[in-house]
């Protein structure tokens, strides 16, 4: 069935509850078993192809422990709009109400961080109960999907038919046209219109609506982390006022603050808090998403059109004719100017430990639209989605909704099985990479190549900052030294310590060409991180 879906990957960490689908896979010629060292990294993995492929990436997991380790993976990929089919092992059916090792209730568990979880308990309901899951992580906004896979079904014989359509996607039409038409007159009648652009609006199956939309209706914008908006301006950059998010003090931000309507396109509220962007406004809100918007004080909508985001955006672009205040298009254009003066001015920011723009600028000369780069959190996360440009929808990978640490280098591991031959660049911290490590690994026996790039504070630099912040002290955030050059070569990637920025440049390309895992680890200058919060101490934070 999973083959029949056009599925290629499925990772995972076997265990006796599920070893008859591992010993299936096996022998499938369609689909590449992925064995990993940590069911969390496997369920990062699956989601990772879910978001750069727009179909479910699998992720298999044993009972008890197994299923339970899934349950930051799914939680991140359910808020974070990437479609996933999980698949756990359970003990056999009539052990369920005993007390016998790695018994769990894994639907019971997994329910709050999932869009569908339910368990298989006859052989009969599998490709019912297959099509529901793939059709919930797939439907809608995207998400995580978990079916429960007790010992003994998993073993029995199924009598149906493979080959029924089961978990067929499905097409969703434009929304209501009279929605539509709403939204145009009040764009029209605006004079400081601005975009929102979310985590739908990155699918790059949606990139052409996108791109369209924006280009002929002249309106500014700016993206939400997640939707790493500079790709969709195209030749019209003037109109990108940059990424939003985190704290309200960005050059996008004052774009926000001048607009008298914004349209959100594919727009979540955990990417950036209606609370602090759109607080006390009473300026109308439209819009255009796969899924009516959460009700909230500060983000109640006059315009929602649900339905295909694209269809939607190419019908309500063919009725529009905004006249915009050349000052407010002025605001924009300023913005884009500031950002890259900005990165610029790494250039001349040179010794040892490296300042982060100093790194951000280094990693703008590399990067081509064909490269993918996988962001880890911490504050380098900060650094790199206020900074970084975005040339290709999804291009840039970041954790937006729960910022969860760890995920760069799965990540970077999925980029190269998704994206075969293309360049992939993962970046993260000392902190959140050793989350994740083991992987590492994985990466190596698979044959991966990528470039890491370390920031490395030996600390929990995004916690402290905004520790001493709020209380003049930090607690809890100073880690231990490791020397993760020699820690990459380890496990027969190669590693590279910076000694001066100067460095960095040529250890880029270096690692660019390289066969195996490239590392390089860069001690960072965090002491300007304060500035990150400027205007807003006493707001709301993460």
């Amino acid at each position: 069935m999973l083959e029949n879906l056009g599925l290629t990957h499925v990772f995972g960490v076997p265990g006796a509850k599920i070893d008859s689908v591992f010993e299936a896979l096996s022998a499938s010629k369609k689909i590449q078993l992925v064995l990993c060292r940590h069911e969390q990294n496997a369920a990062f993995m699956a989601a990772a192809m879910g978001r750069m492929t727009g179909r479910a990436g699998v992720v298999l997991a044993t009972s008890g422990p197994g299923v339970g380790n899934l349950t930051t993976g799914l939680a991140t990929a359910t808020s974070e709009g990437d479609p996933v089919l999980a698949i756990g092992g359970e003990v056999p059916l009539e052990e369920r109400v005993k007390s016998t090792h790695q018994s769990i209730d894994g639907v019971a568990l997994l329910r709050p961080v999932t869009k569908y979880s339910n368990e298989i308990t006859t052989p009969g309901q599998l490709g019912e109960l297959l099509g529901e899951a793939l059709r919930a992580a797939e439907s809608g906004r995207p998400g995580a999907a978990f079916l429960s896979l007790p010992r003994d079904v998993g073993l029995a014989a199924y009598a149906g038919d493979p080959d029924q359509p089961f978990g067929r996607s499905v097409v969703a039409g434009p929304g209501a046209n009279s929605e539509i038409q709403r939204a145009a007159e009040i764009l029209n009648a605006s004079r400081k219109p601005a975009l929102l652009l979310g985590m739908q609006a990155s699918d790059p199956r949606l990139s052409k609506s996108v791109m369209d939309f924006i280009a002929s209706s002249g309106i500014p914008f700016v993206s939400t982390f997640q939707g790493a908006g500079a790709w969709a301006a195209d030749s019209s950059e003037h109109q990108f006022a940059g990424r939003v998010g985190l704290f309200k003090n960005q050059p996008g931000d004052v774009l926000l603050a001048d607009s008298d309507c914004v349209l959100t396109i594919g727009y979540e509220h955990l990417e950036y808090d209606p609370g602090i962007w759109n607080a006390g406004l009473s300026r109308p809100i439209l819009a255009i998403d796969t899924v009516p918007a959460r009700q909230d004080r500060d983000f109640l909508p006059d315009v929602e059109i649900i339905g295909d985001i694209g269809a939607g955006l190419d019908l309500l672009r063919a009725r529009l004719n905004p006249k915009i205040d050349p000052a407010h298009l002025a605001l924009a254009c300023r913005a884009r100017v500031e950002i890259n003066r900005v990165v610029e001015s790494g250039a001349s920011l040179g010794g040892c430990p490296v300042h982060p723009l100093r790194i951000v600028y280094e990693l703008t000369k590399v990067v081509t639209p064909e490269t993918t780069v996988a962001l880890d959190v911490g504050s380098n996360y900060i650094w790199m989605n206020r900074y970084f440009p975005a040339a290709a929808p999804r291009q840039v990978l970041v954790s937006n909704g729960q910022q969860t640490l760890g995920v760069a280098l799965p990540w970077a591991i999925a980029a190269n099985l998704a994206r075969p031959g293309r360049p992939v660049i993962s970046v993260s911290g000392d902190g959140g990479f050793m989350f994740s490590s083991t992987e590492l690994e994985t990466a190596v026996r698979l044959g991966a190549r990528f470039v890491h790039v370390l920031w490395d504070s030996g600390s929990y630099d995004m916690v402290a900052f905004q520790e001493q912040a709020f209380y003049g002290m930090t607690a809890g955030v100073q880690l231990g030294h490791v020397d993760l050059a020699k820690f990459a070569e380890a496990f027969g990637a190669r590693g590279v310590n910076i000694t001066d920025a100067s460095q960095i440049a040529p250890a880029l390309q270096e690692g660019l060409a390289s066969p195996v895992p490239f590392f390089l680890s860069i001690p960072v200058d965090y002491s300007h991180n304060l500035q990150l919060m400027e205007q807003v101490r006493g707001s709301a934070l993460n």
